[in-house]
Order: structure tokens, then C-alpha cells, then sequence
């Protein structure tokens, strides 16, 4: 039966060290292939150091690179020592110091002669790998006799020929050195060396940078292996550089086209010319952490599923926009032949091409530092046309980054181009060239660099995290507000299973103090952390923190009755920033001020909802918008709108004082601390603003008659001193109860709107068989007489006051934001 090849490659920093390489004889021991082929780079960083040795021979600095020798030495003697005993330990060291004398010998013929031949640095810096090489085989063959102690000199069957392109492997002969020095009988575990090879007359060469990945790809190739894993020191391949995304994840599954592109596009995990030996032959590459080989990695194949849609969002820094522009161009066959024949004999590459349809202009991205040289050869070229002024100018635009969206399941998808230049534009991200390929795998747009970490941040969150994930700012931990926190706390693992919704509280702020959660704050006992991590409030950095680039939305939910927080909405949400709030200052402010507020909303496309500012979780506002929207017309508008007011009138029957009920309520909770904050009527003239307009009512809270049940002498006075007083307007409601009674009515605080705007709050004694009359003891209820509802009124109805139901309002309210982001639906 055929032997079947695995083949796995560690870079350097896999190799680091001696436990890097303890780890690797670990990983491979367990591997069960027949044949089990694996390439190695120099232990981390040590083919910088050899390159720099022929550049201190080239200066005739012999004492210098003596000692870096002697450095490198004591590395791998501290690595060998640690791995290795006895005999094998002799003969590793051994072959290494003949190896340093052999250097030793190169590097004093070029200080002779003062100048480096690509051969001489080929030779020096292709040590390191053959160091790895013997080492790891010496190491596995101490463990495993029977598989281990193998280790393979590239140099002897992988032949390549060097080109314009880079090192192009000759197959046929490589084939052929394979199966006189590997094929055949071999079994077991075979170290072999990256980076080197033989050039067409038998001399040592190399793969150029990243060169032991394309190694570990043509040994795949040469064996026909089933699978190559390529072992990094990351998970596999990223969504977008972590460093600068802190939500990119690993891409579970990727094709070769989508691999190559993002590779192309600055991914440092795999290098693009790694995958040609494999795409050829099907062979499934996989990236895998040494450091954590449990993880499954990214597999990269032919084919994955197209639902995957975008894989990855990256990006290439230090470019430059070179920009040619001149009504010449237009219709003038050969004039981008021409550029770009310019372009090729400067030795200037063009990573990016964007032109307009009029042909008025060629714009192209180069490296930064080739800018200059760009502009000069094609101003040369076009000397002719730039002199009579067919061409106006040839200009550049330093500084410049190209981010590119990366996927395969991007053709004949409508709207990813629009979703990526709108999340772009949503961040405020100027937007200079765009190109896009016919196979539609990647689009790419070039921005300013100081703003591409954004701009990767923004595309990121707007494709991966997508609608789903919403960063949370609360304010005010009260009652409601921490009652609601323990809510999400509840519901958040049920909402992420169920419907892959990520709510993350990040913020927690009281009036003098915040808490701020790295990525999140965990609700489990969040209150024993305050005195230790907690920080004196900044408003500015509080909504920095709930508003990263890298999170797709932002809620701030303000859980206090503060004007001073009331206040801040605006520009919160013209800054995109959502709002969820039952606090009721800022709509019950000036006509003015809520107009604004709704400009400002729809200026920043940012939600905001406030369903609880009149009847806590009650679906009052939500009613009343419904009706409106669908054109019914609203005659009138009636309720009660206070829990407390209801729970005190529904309680009061004359036989017990009134002062007496104020008194017990406030003692179980059912009024405010200062009972007269209810009292006055405010809170319910508030309500009954918002409502008004909500319909479209220019309605001020100082233009309608508000019935204050707290005598005038008693409204200045301490909170005690009204307590001990309060008996003194039992008398009054006594006789305004008797007097509902003989009438048989029943005393409820109403409020009340009509259609010409006439509004007013008071207490009203209403019939015994009126909707208001029938109520539990803290129930709210609107009455809404409308075109359609008019011989029997539409009431909701129901519990209007309390921690939970509140709590339970805003959540609900934060649910729908999240159903609006999702359909990316607009809320009015």
C-alpha cells in the first residue's frame, strides 16, 4: 500500500527556545501518518543575525562578527544541553562548531575582498535551518528511535531557478531528487530544512523571505501529502490584525483565492506565494498555534461554503496615491500601456489601479517610498502631453493605506460594495480611490493612514460583528438601573444562544464614580468591584469607552431623572451613539429642545427610544405612534398616568386620613423619597407633553393648568417638617371625596388632551363606571379617542410604576434597538 505524507512546518517562533522545541517533538510523536515530513526555520530570529554577519564582513569588522558568533553559539548550546544527553549532544555540537568554521572562512573572504556575492549570503544565511533541522531530529530520535533521527538537506532535492517573478521550482527535477533521497521505503518522522535549496548548477540558494512556507509547500507538492499544517504563534488565520481589531477572531475555513488575497493584503500568517505548489494538487493547507495545539485552526481549501460571505478585512500601510489627470486621456488608445510601461522600467510595482470611466484620470497606489520615482517617470513619459496641456497634472497623496474586504462568497452578492463604503462613511472615513475585480473576491478603498485603523475597525464591525453586538453605557445604577442589569444578566446567554445577540454592558456610571469593563463588565457582582476599579467620572471618556471604532453600535441608557444627563443626548446621538431612556427631562423640555433632539437623531442615524417615560413598560407611546403613523386621527387623550397617585386614590376611602395613606406608602416604597415630587402633579403634566407631542403638539409644560395637591405654604418647607404637617390637607380631600361619593364618583388624577390642544392634570371625580374608575391599585391606563376608536375608546392598561416593570420597559426597549440594527431598519 502507498505511504500517505502529512507535513507540518514551524516557523522560528515555534522554535524559539528549547521547551518551542520539546513542544514540537510533542506534537509530532503524537502525529499517526506513515510518513511524516517536517520543515523547520532557523530558532526565532536567527537568519536576521547570520544576514548581518556578511554586512560586518563587508566593513572587515571581523572582531564584531566574531562575537555574534560566539553569541549565536551559546544559544544553541543552552538549547542543546537542555534538549539532548550523551553522544547525541556531542555530535549536534560538533557539526555545529564545523558549521561556524565554515562561516568563519566565508565571512573573512568577503572582508577580504569588502563586498558580499548573493551566493556568500545565500550560504551564511542558510545555516539556521539546518541547526533546527539537526537539532529536532536529534531530539525525536532520543524519544522515539524507531520514527525519529531523519533529518533532510533541502539542498539535495529541491531545485529551483530564479526569475523575474522569484524562485520557480523545476518540478521534474525535483521529483527526481525526492525519489532518489525520500520516496520509497522511508517510514517514520523526517526533519527537513526550509529556506534552502540548489539553483540548476547544484549551488546552495534560497526562497527569499518566508521562504520556509514555500518549502513546506513544495514538499507537500513532491509527496503528494494529504494535508500540510503550517504552525504559527497565533490560532490561524485572522479576520483582521488583533492588534489593530480587537474583536477579529479566527477565520474557520477559507479557500486558496481567499488566502491568497488576504496574504496579499498585508495577513502575516501565510505568505501568497506559499499556496502555488498546493492549489496545483488540491492539497488542503491548515494554520495552527504551537503554543496552543488544541485549537482546530484555519483550514484552507479548494472550496468552503459561499454562505461564509466576507472572510477577512485587512490592510497595507506606508502607500502613496499617484494621480495622473488630463483631458487628453480621454478616448486616446495605449495611454495606460504606456503608464504602466513607464512604471515597469523605473521598477516601480502598482498595487492598486483606479480608473474613471471618462478616462480623464489614472489613479494608482505604490509603496510611499517609490512615490517620487512613480511621479518622475511618468511625468517623463508624458513630458510631451503635460507641456501642451493634454495632461494637467501628475500628483501624489502621501501617506496612504489600502483596506480590502476579502471573500469569495462576495460574487453575485448585491450590497456588500454598499455596506462596506456605508460603514466607512458611517465613521466618518473619507473614502479616495476604490477597485474592485471582475471575480468581485475583494473590493479595496484607499484612506488617509491615520485613519485606517478606523477604517479596518468600522469594515470589521460592520461584517463580522455585524448588527448583533451592542456595546452598553448605563447610567444611573439605582433601583431601576440595577434591576435592569440584572435582567440582561439573566437573559444574555439565552439572547447570545438563541439569537447570536451580544448585549455588553462596558460601562456602569453613578454621578461622581464609573466603572469601565476592558471588553465587558461581568453583571455577576459587578457592585464588589466599584471600590476597588472604579474612577472618578469623565464624561468624555465614558462615551469614548461605550463607543470604540471597533464595536458596530453604541447604547447609552440613562437609568436617572437628571437634567444635567438629559442634556447630553444631543450630541450623543448626533455622534451616532444610541439613546434608551425613562428618564423624562429632555422630551418634557422646550418644544424647541425636542425638535432638536429628533434632528439630532436622524443627523447621527442613531435610534432613540423612550418607551418608559410614560407608562413604565406599558406600550403607550408605541400605541399612539401606531395610530398615527397609519393616519387615524387622535380626538382625545386621557389617563392616569401616576402609579403613586392611583395607588393613594385607589387606597383613600375617608375612612382613614389621606396623610396617614402618604405617610404608609412612602413607608413601603410606593412614592418618591419627598412624596411631593408626586404630589405636585409634574411627573404626570410630563407624561402628558410627551404624549402630546408625540402627536405632533407644539405642547409646553407651562401652558396648561397643573393641579398641585400640596398646599403652597407646604412646598418650600423640609421633607420632615411636610410629613409632620401633611395632616393639614386631609380636610380638603376629605370634601372632595364626599362630595364624588354623593354623586357616586370615584376621585382619580387625570390627565387629559384634546385635539385642539387643550390639555390639563387635576383631580376629577369620574363615574363609577368609567374605565378609570376600575383599576388595580397601581395600574395606569390611557384612554385614546380617535377616528377609529371613537363610540368605544382604545385603553391600555396595566402596571405603570415599579423596579422590574420599568426595568423590564427599558430592556424591552433595548431588544427592539437590536431589532433595528439586525433589519437595519429605521426607528422615527
Amino acid at each position: 500500500m502507498e505511504k500517505r505524507w502529512k507535513i507540518h512546518k514551524f516557523g522560528g517562533s515555534s522554535l524559539a527556545d528549547a521547551d518551542c522545541f520539546r513542544r514540537v517533538a510533542g506534537l509530532m510523536l503524537e502525529e499517526r501518518a506513515d510518513c511524516v515530513g517536517v520543515v523547520v526555520s532557523a530558532m526565532g530570529g536567527m537568519t536576521d543575525v547570520l544576514l548581518g554577519l556578511t554586512g560586518l564582513a563587508e566593513e572587515d569588522r571581523s572582531e564584531e562578527f566574531d562575537a555574534v558568533l560566539d553569541e549565536l553559539a551559546v544559544r544553541y548550546r543552552t538549547a542543546a544541553d537542555d534538549l539532548l544527553d550523551g553522544e547525541r549532544l556531542e555530535r549536534v555540537l560538533s557539526e555545529w562548531q564545523s558549521d561556524a568554521n565554515d562561516i568563519r572562512n566565508v565571512l573573512r573572504a568577503v572582508a577580504l575582498v569588502g563586498s558580499a556575492a548573493q551566493r556568500s549570503r545565500d550560504v551564511v544565511s542558510g545555516y539556521g535551518e539546518i541547526w533546527s533541522a539537526r537539532l529536532l531530529a536529534a531530539v525525536l530520535e532520543q524519544e522515539d528511535g524507531a520514527r525519529g533521527g531523519t533529518w533532510l538537506d533541502a539542498r539535495d532535492f529541491v531545485t529551483v531557478s530564479h526569475t523575474g517573478l522569484g524562485p520557480t521550482v523545476l518540478w521534474e527535477n525535483s521529483a527526481a531528487g525526492f525519489r532518489a533521497n525520500v520516496a520509497g521505503t522511508f517510514a517514520g518522522i523526517a526533519v527537513m530544512t526550509g529556506y534552502i535549496a540548489s539553483d540548476e548548477e547544484g549551488l546552495q540558494t534560497t526562497l527569499g523571505r518566508n521562504g520556509s512556507d514555500f518549502s513546506a509547500a513544495i514538499l507537500a507538492a513532491l509527496a503528494d501529502a494529504d494535508e500540510l499544517s503550517i504552525w504559527t504563534d497565533v490560532d490561524g488565520v485572522m479576520s483582521a490584525d488583533p492588534r489593530q481589531v480587537p474583536e477579529a477572531r479566527v477565520i474557520d475555513r477559507l479557500t486558496y483565492n481567499e488566502a491568497m488575497e488576504l496574504a496579499y493584503f498585508g495577513a502575516k500568517v501565510i505568505h501568497p506565494q506559499t499556496l502555488g505548489p498546493v492549489v496545483e494538487r488540491g492539497i488542503p493547507v491548515t494554520i495552527r498555534n504551537s503554543c496552543n495545539p488544541q485549537h482546530p485552526g484555519s483550514r484552507i481549501s479548494p472550496a468552503s461554503a459561499r454562505e461564509d460571505g466576507i472572510k477577512g478585512i485587512t490592510a497595507i500601510g506606508g502607500m502613496a496615491l499617484v494621480n495622473v489627470e488630463g483631458s487628453g486621456m480621454i478616448g486616446v488608445p495605449g495611454t495606460a500601456d504606456r503608464l504602466f510601461a513607464a512604471l515597469q522600467q523605473a521598477d516601480v510595482s502598482v498595487t492598486l489601479i483606479s480608473q474613471a470611466s471618462s478616462e480623464h484620470s489614472i489613479c494608482i497606489a505604490v509603496p510611499e517610498q517609490l512615490a517620487e520615482r512613480a511621479r518622475d517617470v511618468i511625468s517623463s513619459a508624458f513630458g510631451e502631453e503635460l507641456a501642451n496641456g493634454q495632461i494637467q497634472s501628475v500628483e501624489i497623496a502621501p501617506a496612504q493605506s489600502i483596506v480590502a474586504v476579502v471573500g469569495d462568497g462576495m460574487q453575485g452578492t448585491p450590497g456588500i460594495a454598499a455596506r462596506f463604503f456605508g460603514t466607512l462613511g458611517r465613521a466618518g472615513i473619507n473614502v479616495r480611490a476604490i477597485a474592485q475585480g471582475s471575480s468581485e473576491r475583494n473590493i479595496s478603498a484607499v484612506v488617509d493612514a491615520d485613519e485606517a485603523t478606523r477604517a479596518l475597525r468600522a469594515a470589521h464591525s460592520g461584517f463580522y460583528l455585524s448588527s448583533k453586538t451592542l456595546s452598553i453605557g448605563l447610567i444611573g445604577p439605582g433601583v431601576v438601573g440595577s434591576t435592569l442589569l440584572r435582567q440582561i444578566e439573566r437573559r444574555a446567554g439565552q439572547l447570545v444562544d438563541e439569537f447570536n445577540l451580544d448585549l455588553r454592558v462596558r460601562a456602569i456610571a453613578r454621578s461622581q464614580t464609573m466603572l469601565l469593563g476592558e471588553r465587558r463588565i461581568e453583571l455577576a457582582g459587578w457592585q464588589d468591584r466599584w471600590d476597588s476599579d472604579a474612577e472618578p467620572v469623565d464624561w468624555a471618556r465614558f462615551e469614548a469607552h461605550v463607543n470604540p471604532d471597533h464595536l458596530p453600535h453604541a447604547v447609552i441608557i440613562d437609568c436617572t431623572a437628571s437634567g444635567d444627563i438629559a442634556a447630553r443626548y444631543g450630541g450623543w446621538l448626533r455622534r451616532g451613539i444610541h439613546v434608551i431612556t425613562p428618564n423624562k427631562k429632555a422630551l418634557s423640555d422646550s418644544y424647541a429642545y425636542y425638535k432638536q433632539l429628533m434632528a439630532d437623531s436622524k443627523e447621527g442615524s442613531a435610534h432613540y427610544l423612550y418607551e418608559t417615560t410614560v407608562g413604565a413598560a406599558l406600550p403607550v407611546i408605541t400605541t399612539l405612534r401606531d395610530l398615527v403613523d397609519t393616519g387615524d386621527e387622535i380626538r382625545s387623550i386621557a389617563g392616569i398616568f401616576s402609579g403613586t397617585l392611583a395607588y393613594l386614590f385607589n387606597v383613600y376611602d375617608g375612612s382613614v386620613p389621606f396623610s396617614a395613606i402618604v405617610r404608609e406608602a412612602k413607608e413601603s416604597g410606593y412614592t418618591e423619597p419627598d412624596p411631593r415630587d408626586d404630589l405636585s402633579g409634574m411627573d404626570v403634566a410630563r407624561k402628558l407633553t410627551i404624549l402630546a407631542r408625540e402627536n405632533d403638539m407644539p405642547l409646553e409644560i407651562a401652558g396648561f393648568p397643573v393641579e398641585n395637591l400640596v398646599p403652597e405654604h407646604l412646598r418650600g418647607v423640609s421633607v420632615d417638617e411636610f410629613l409632620d404637617r401633611l395632616s393639614e390637607i386631609d380636610d380638603a380631600i376629605a370634601a372632595r371625596y364626599d362630595a364624588a361619593r354623593q354623586a357616586n364618583k370615584r376621585l382619580r388624577y387625570v390627565a387629559r388632551l384634546s385635539a385642539d390642544g387643550e390639555a390639563s392634570v387635576g383631580l376629577e371625580a369620574v363615574a363609577d363606571d368609567h374605565p378609570f374608575s376600575n383599576i388595580n391599585l397601581t395600574d395606569n391606563v390611557v384612554q385614546f379617542q380617535t377616528a377609529r376608536y371613537s363610540a368605544n375608546p382604545l385603553v391600555v392598561q396595566g402596571p405603570g410604576a415599579g423596579p422590574e416593570v420599568t426595568a423590564g420597559g427599558v430592556f424591552g426597549d433595548l431588544l427592539r434597538l437590536a431589532k433595528y440594527l439586525s433589519a437595519g431598519a429605521w426607528h422615527d
